[in-house]
């Protein structure tokens, strides 16, 4: 179903959807985020759970967050909320920390750039600082799926921009003019990319063509935001989609443009499959159910691995090389390759790399001598053997071998029960009272409780201002 796409800030009211008009139910809704929700309420301010968790809860699905706007700024929060403390240096967000290591993210909303509104067309949007109303904060967001409010008082959805009926149709549509929107914020295309593949939904017909049109925009984007958020996109569970999607788009080529010659190749269908296969196990393994306490963790290096490996086995022919001089050329062709294909497009540290090459390096010997000899000793001793194996059973699934067991990727996480009060202690006296703004004595260092110690040495250490 298309429509016209979305203008910003149209002052028209919301459409609100009663309890009987959608499946969402308090129920359904993370203990804790209620207990923050209804402390807010009481203390005299509005909250209410925003974004992916809305979208997800309204999707049958478990959110992996809870996240809440509210109309409280981060000052009056940290009154309300004991155990939280204040993140970022633009915009500040708000933690509030429970038993057990969780933590649930608290902002205030926010308003549009004005670069959104009247910008140079050229310019890529600054991260704004901006308080705003509940309006101004669901068109500042990228997706019509994301920008959906619940409230608790009367179980309703709070929708400005028609992202129920897009839930309904299986869309992902952008808020605004998808140019000028992916113009401001490129990632916001890798982000259309995910949520369809997650969700199986379409992407509506313009911000399909804007995404083809600006795609090579986001190498304009700072390269470790390009690396964590292909990094999602692997540890999603739908990366075979993903994949798909990002190669009719031609998205994948301009995030690894070493496939480009390749997808030139009559050998082009076989690397799309083989690609398939590899993401595929990683889907699997992500996709298994834990316990709360659990998570699959395959390890950065690892999932990067996988993504060359078609290109560097035809590459660096790496099922030739296993000893004597060809396996020495080719660890020095393969660290060298890596090195430009990744060093600076995803800032991996020279780490992440060396592990790769590791990985990839050790494979030919691992296939040989997993089927015909006991491992070679001096490999055993290695600390990343451990890692060269877990990359082999991945390998070996994908090309149709055994299953890799869960147990090998589990990483359990250690339960520790924080004694902060979150809701027992009693409110302040004056919540509503405006914020204090953080004045330059805060950080002078002069000793008092609460302040930064200061170095005694001449200059001081690591920035601290001696007194």
């Amino acid at each position: 179903m298309e429509r016209e796409e979305i203008p910003l800030l149209t002052g028209e009211p919301p459409r609100i959807f009663p309890p009987e008009e959608h499946p969402i139910r308090i129920a359904d809704i993370d203990r804790d985020a209620l207990k923050i929700l209804y402390r807010l309420r009481d203390a005299g301010f509005s909250g209410f759970l925003v974004g992916g968790g809305v979208r997800d809860l309204y999707l049958g699905k478990r959110p992996k967050d809870f996240d809440i706007g509210t109309t409280a700024r981060p000052g009056q929060l940290r009154r309300i909320f004991r155990n939280s403390r204040t993140i970022g240096r633009r915009f500040r967000l708000v933690q509030v920390y429970f038993r057990g290591g969780k933590i649930i993210e608290v902002s205030t909303l926010r308003s549009l750039s004005e670069y959104d509104i009247e910008g140079d067309e050229t310019e890529v949007l600054p991260q704004n600082n901006t308080f705003g109303s509940l309006e101004e904060d669901a068109f500042r967001r990228d997706l019509t799926i994301n920008s959906l409010f619940f409230e608790i008082e009367n179980s309703t959805i709070i929708d400005y921009v028609g992202g129920v009926e897009d839930l309904k149709q299986g869309i992902v549509r952008v808020i605004g003019e998808p140019e000028r929107r992916f113009l401001r914020d490129p990632v916001r295309m890798l982000r259309a990319l995910r949520h369809a593949a997650r969700n199986n939904f379409s992407i509506e017909t313009n911000t399909w063509q804007a995404i083809i049109l600006q795609r090579d925009k986001l190498t304009l984007c700072p390269s470790s935001r390009i690396r964590d958020e292909l990094l999602r996109d692997l540890r999603g569970g739908a990366s075979r989609n993903w994949l798909r999607l990002a190669l009719d788009s031609g998205i994948f080529f301009v995030l690894l443009p070493c496939y480009a010659e390749l997808a030139r190749s009559e050998d082009w269908p076989a690397i799309t499959e083989e690609l398939q296969d590899l993401l595929g196990v990683c889907d699997r393994l992500h996709g298994l159910p834990l316990r709360e306490e659990e998570s699959i963790q395959i390890p950065d290096a690892m999932l990067f691995a996988l993504l060359l490996l078609p290109w560097l086995r035809r590459r660096c022919d790496l099922e030739q090389a296993v000893a004597g001089a060809a396996r020495a050329e080719m660890l020095q062709q393969l660290r060298h390759d890596l090195e430009g294909v990744l060093g600076e497009r995803f800032n991996l540290k020279a780490m992440v790399r060396d592990e790769m090459s590791s990985m990839l390096g050790n494979l030919p010997l691992l296939v040989q001598h997993d089927q015909t000899q006991p491992w070679p000793g001096w490999l055993r001793r290695k600390s990343y053997f451990r890692d060269c194996q877990r990359f082999l059973r991945l390998w070996q699934e994908a090309r149709g071998g055994e299953v890799v067991p869960a147990a090998v990727f589990i990483v359990t996480r250690k339960v520790e029960y924080v004694p902060l009060a979150v809701l027992e202690a009693p409110l302040p006296a004056s919540p509503l009272a405006p914020a204090t703004s953080e004045s330059r004595n805060d950080r002078r260092g002069d000793g008092r409780p609460g302040r930064p110690a200061y170095s005694p040495l001449s200059g001081g250490v690591f920035g601290l201002r001696r007194r």
